[in-house]
């Protein structure tokens, strides 16, 4: 879908494959342990080879869901998962979640990963609005949202407890104009 050239190294943005699943895995079970701002921590992304070669094959059979992921080098770097809603009268809109390996923070793959989504949904033909949600403490990522022109659109409190403390999230979304 796209290259990335870090300066560095060259990233590329593609659709992630059933044959990804142990890499996705592995990227993930690292991720968790980076980053609090993740929905789940270290040692707590179970999933089994097969049970995400099934969720990637899934997500690839429909119309309304997207997983891209980031590779350098062989290695996954960056990943986003999209999906629409499973019913005629939500299939229109869905939630992505992204994320990206701390090492490989400020280059841009994340908001790469993001527009290649927004790209993919107005040509598309179903999906006409993306929602997220974030953490209110995660300036870094309510920034990018922004400038990629997501909205704010509520607080969701308590969403997260980690180590004992509760945290609001924010509820963003952009709405998504067909092309072509």
């Amino acid at each position: 879908m796209k290259e990335i050239n870090t300066g560095s190294e060259k990233v590329r943005i593609r659709k992630a494959d059933v044959s990804d699943a142990a890499a996705l895995i592995e990227y993930l079970n690292i991720i968790g342990g980076e980053s609090d701002f993740m929905t789940f921590g270290p040692g707590e992304f179970n999933r089994s080879v097969e049970a995400e070669a099934e969720f990637i094959a899934d997500a690839l059979k429909k119309r309304n869901a997207l997983f891209l992921i980031a590779v350098s080098n062989g290695r996954v770097v960056g990943n986003l998962n999209f999906s629409g809603g499973p019913r005629e009268r939500n299939a229109h809109t869905g939630e992505f979640g992204v994320s990206v390996l701390k090492e490989y923070w400020g280059m841009g793959i994340g908001e790469d990963l993001i527009s290649c989504l927004i790209e993919w949904s107005r040509s598309s033909g179903i999906i006409r609005k993306i929602n997220l949600r974030v953490r209110t403490d995660n300036s870094r990522g309510i920034r990018l949202y922004r400038k990629l022109g997501f909205e704010e659109e509520g607080t969701v409190k308590r969403d997260f407890l980690i180590g004992g403390k509760f945290y609001d999230s924010l509820l963003m979304g952009i709405m998504i104009d067909r092309k072509g």
